[in-house]
């Protein structure tokens, strides 16, 4: 089976050596993203709930480049470098997603790139 890598400008660049997303079949795998505004690659302003928002953000923009939306996910990963954090991930997220909510893990991390409080991935599956 054949590999479709995505892309959007919507979405913060790769800083690294992989792809925003690769499709594979129905399935889209979205890599991890943390709260990059897209058109400056700079860190959002602002407190935890800005930075959390940013990620669902560039998560979105990144799904709907694939053919979905957020409603497409099966299983998302939440790292926190603060695991107090948590009542406001779930706070934030259900202004983002509807249930049934996907399937999800929220990891506390000793530390994430770029100094983000903040990280998530996730797995989508298109109709």
């Amino acid at each position: 089976m054949s590999k479709q890598i995505i892309h959007t400008d919507l979405a913060p660049k790769a800083i690294g050596t992989y792809s925003q997303a690769v499709k594979v079949g129905n399935t889209v795998y979205l890599s991890g993203q943390i709260p990059l505004v897209p058109e400056t690659m700079t860190m959002v302003e602002g407190d935890m709930a800005a930075q959390i928002r940013r990620v669902f953000d560039n998560l979105k923009a990144v799904a709907e480049a694939a053919g979905g939306d957020l409603g497409d996910v099966v299983k998302l990963n939440i790292f926190l470098t603060d695991l107090a954090h948590f009542p406001l991930v779930n706070e934030i997220m259900a202004e983002y997603f509807a249930q049934p909510y996907p399937a999800r893990a929220a990891i506390g991390v000793a530390a994430l790139p770029r100094g983000a409080g903040v990280e998530m991935d996730g797995v989508m599956a298109l109709d």
